[in-house]
């Protein structure tokens, strides 16, 4: 614990008071190459700290697969139904997590949830 306390009373408050920091903007221009070489360890440093933390409370990036587990063993799923096999009313899965897939269950309604999605089913109706 005593080298953590000499580094961060002794050795940084030294280190940053020896970088060539300009008082001004204008002073940009006037900094040498090497005073930019200088600093170049230091705002490094700080821009990654700087990064790593806006990363960390941005929101996951985590991709979902659509489908993650109907027919996974074909390279394209593709149903067809015959329309005189459809009822006066047929609901269509789209959220690709319904046990009876193709056919709708209602299992978007806990993906939505989960995922902040707002998938619902298709819904076919036939005229009268």
């Amino acid at each position: 614990m005593e080298a953590v306390s000499g580094l961060v009373r002794v050795s940084l408050p030294n280190y940053l008071k020896n970088l060539p920091f300009p008082d001004s903007f204008e002073g940009l221009a006037d900094m040498s190459g090497g005073d930019w070489l200088r600093l170049l360890p230091f705002v490094g440093t700080v821009s990654l700290m700087v990064y790593f933390t806006v990363q960390a409370f941005l929101p996951s990036k985590k991709k979902i697969p659509i489908n993650p587990d109907i027919q996974k063993e074909c390279e394209k799923v593709a149903t067809a139904v015959d329309i005189e096999d459809l009822a006066e009313k047929s609901v269509f899965c789209r959220c690709w997590r319904s046990k009876k897939f193709p056919y709708c269950d209602g299992t978007h309604n806990a993906h939505n949830k989960e995922t902040g999605d707002n998938v619902g089913p298709l819904v076919i109706k036939r005229k009268s």
